[in-house]
C-alpha cells in the first residue's frame, strides 16, 4: 500500500480539525497535531518534552528544531507507517523546508498538501458567532447557523452562553493577519512543487469532506500505478 503523507492548510476556522478526523477514519492514518505532540511529550517527561517545557515555562516559542524532532519521532512510529496527516505544521517556509529535510532523512516524501480555503469575512462570521456553555464547554452554538432555542441560554442544561475571548472579532482578525503574513506564502511554495490541492471551505462540511476524500483516494490510486 502506498503512503499518504498529507498536510492540512487553511486559515483558522476553516474546519481543518473536522476534516482531519474524517480523513483519519477514511484512510486509517493518524492525525498529527503539533499541539497534541507538545502536550504529550511534556506530560510524559521525555527529553524533547523537557526541552520544550523550559521554553514554554519562560513564555517563549518552542524552537523549530525541537518541534521537527518531535514530528520526526512521531511519523516514525508504527501507526504512521502508511502515512500521516499533519495539522498546524508547517506554519512558514522555514518550517516547511525543515520538514522536507526530516522526511528525506526517513526516505519519505509528501503526497499532497490540502488547502481548505475560506475568505476572511466568512472566517470571522463563523468564529465570532460561536457561543459556549459556561457549565459544559462541549455544548457549542452559533448565533446564525445553530442558535439555541432561547437567546444566551444552553438548551441542554439552562446555563449561560458566552463568547470566548479568542472568538471575538478583533482577536480573530489578528489571527488572520498572522496567517496571511506567515502561513499563506506556503500556498505558493507547495503549488510550485506540484503538491497543492484546493478545496472550497465555504461549502458544507459534508461537501468539503466528499471532495477531499475523492481527491485523496485518487492520489493513492495514482501512487500505486
Amino acid at each position: 500500500m502506498s503512503e499518504l503523507n498529507l498536510i492540512l492548510l487553511g486559515p483558522p476556522g476553516a474546519g481543518k480539525g473536522t476534516q482531519a478526523e474524517r480523513l483519519r477514519d477514511d484512510f486509517g492514518i493518524p492525525h498529527i497535531s503539533t499541539g497534541d505532540i507538545l502536550r504529550g511529550q511534556v506530560a510524559e517527561g521525555t527529553e524533547l518534552g523537557r526541552q520544550a517545557k523550559r521554553y514554554m515555562d519562560a513564555g517563549e516559542l518552542v524552537p523549530d528544531d525541537v518541534i521537527i524532532d518531535m514530528i520526526t519521532e512521531r511519523i516514525a512510529e508504527g501507526d504512521a507507517r502508511d502515512g500521516f496527516l499533519l495539522d498546524g505544521f508547517p506554519r512558514n517556509r522555514q518550517q516547511a523546508e525543515a520538514l522536507n529535510e526530516a522526511l528525506g532523512s526517513l526516505d519519505r516524501r509528501l503526497t499532497s498538501v490540502l488547502l481548505i480555503d475560506v475568505p476572511d469575512d466568512d472566517v470571522v462570521r463563523r468564529l465570532a458567532g460561536r457561543r459556549v456553555c459556561v457549565k459544559n464547554p462541549s455544548h457549542i452554538y452559533h448565533v446564525d447557523f445553530d442558535p439555541p432555542k432561547h437567546e444566551g441560554v444552553c438548551d441542554q442544561d439552562g446555563a449561560r452562553l458566552i463568547q470566548r475571548d479568542d472568538d471575538k472579532e478583533d482577536t480573530i482578525r489578528r489571527r488572520l493577519e498572522v496567517y496571511h503574513s506567515q502561513t499563506e506564502p506556503l500556498i505558493g511554495y507547495y503549488d510550485d512543487a506540484g503538491l497543492l490541492r484546493r478545496f472550497d471551505g465555504r461549502r458544507s462540511p459534508d461537501e468539503v469532506h466528499a471532495h477531499i476524500r475523492a481527491t485523496v483516494a485518487t492520489l493513492r490510486l495514482e501512487e500505486t500505478l
